[in-house]
């Protein structure tokens, strides 16, 4: 009698771990949005000025001497929890000219302290993926605003994102 109990909170516990693990499992294949834009956060430890900018993949923009340069950036659509990554690479201007590869790797916006930049005087982490690519990509073009986030940064502020190409 006690085999026969046995038994049956084995086959239980084998059930209800197949069950969390084909749960997992789904969950673990989640679609993935490819987006045409990431979105950083930069905080200025001098002058304790935080700053947002927008830059479009396999371009560069330079905050003071940190030059951020996103080659993908990856979020997952509204109804699952959420998941936003960018693969960046971030170099510094030295004082001589040259550039200094600081940083490559992956950021993720759910976890900022995770994998940001801590420079001695800038720091910068992804905060947002925007313009989707393919089909849902269509919606955010249509929008108004869409054409005037790609404006280059009106503010005279020399600390100010500049957008620059690297070719």
């Amino acid at each position: 009698m006690t085999d026969r109990l046995e038994n049956r909170r084995v086959r239980l516990a084998l059930t209800v771990l197949a069950a969390a693990g084909a749960l997992m499992v789904g969950s673990a294949h989640a679609d993935r949005i490819d987006n045409g834009v990431a979105v950083f956060s930069a905080l200025d430890k001098v002058t304790a000025r935080t700053s947002k900018f927008e830059v479009p993949l396999n371009s560069t923009t330079q905050f003071g001497a940190l030059k951020v340069t996103p080659r993908v950036c990856y979020s997952r659509p509204p109804e699952e929890q959420p998941k936003t990554t960018s693969f960046v690479e971030v170099d510094e201007i030295q004082l001589d000219g040259q550039e200094k590869r600081i940083f490559t790797g992956w950021m993720f916006a759910e976890s900022p302290g995770l994998n940001a930049v801590e420079h001695p005087v800038f720091d910068v982490w992804l905060t947002d993926c925007q313009k989707p690519k393919g089909s849902v990509a269509q919606h955010s073009s249509d929008h108004p605003d869409a054409a005037a986030s790609d404006a280059p940064p009106v503010e005279e502020d020399p600390m100010a994102p500049r957008r620059r190409v690297r070719r």
